[in-house]
């Protein structure tokens, strides 16, 4: 089981490496996110440079991306707390991308696909606490970091056995986000719709 584990989470972060906003870019044309826009390769920055069909693709990708290979890992009877790892390594993936010079995103998809797993309920709470906190502020970081300081909580009363993996996750995420709680703090963070050289 050891072995499978260590393949697992591996193949994870290959899988996170696998920078879907560099791709989709790619495909159509559009600025490099890691140069243009905020420099965030992720869907938000994608949406403010090319709408929202690109943007579309690398949510759905970014979240296949933690999906898959936590799926993967439950059926092959990987224990809870060994699932939080791999999950881990997906978002490491895609923060630290290998094929794309290890300049990655927030990982904030990666995590929440990675969570997918646990249950549509625990989904749509997270996807719920985001719209809410992003319709009343503007800040996609804002709710990014509500959504998964709450996930936790959440966890605990959906399948308490997850608690502790999606902590681990959710510590990454919110660690990530350092600089944008700076700037929410010093009130300089772009809202969602915000234009030019901006920060995500």
């Amino acid at each position: 089981m050891i072995a499978t584990i260590i393949l697992m989470i591996g193949v994870a972060y290959l899988f996170g490496s696998l920078s879907s906003a560099v791709v989709i870019c790619r495909m159509f044309a559009l600025p490099d996110p890691r140069t243009a826009g905020s420099g965030n390769p992720g869907a938000t920055n994608v949406l403010r440079l090319g709408g929202r069909f690109p943007a579309l693709l690398v949510l759905v990708m970014d979240i296949l991306k933690g999906t898959l290979p936590v799926y993967g890992s439950y059926f092959l009877g990987i224990e809870p707390l060994y699932l939080g790892v791999i999950a881990i390594a997906a978002c490491l993936g895609h923060i630290f991308p290998l094929y794309f010079g290890f300049k990655g995103g927030k990982a904030v998809a990666t995590a929440f696909g990675a969570m997918l797993p646990i249950g549509l309920d625990l989904a749509g709470l997270l996807v719920l606490s985001w719209a809410v906190v992003v319709f009343i502020s503007g800040y996609s970081s804002l709710g990014a970091l509500v959504a998964v300081s709450l996930a936790p909580l959440f966890t605990f009363f959906i399948k308490p056995l997850y608690t502790l993996p999606v902590a681990m996750l959710s510590i990454l995420i919110i660690a990530r986000h350092r600089g944008n709680i700076v700037r929410l703090l010093n009130r300089t963070e772009s809202r969602i719709w915000d234009k030019g050289r901006i920060k995500e």
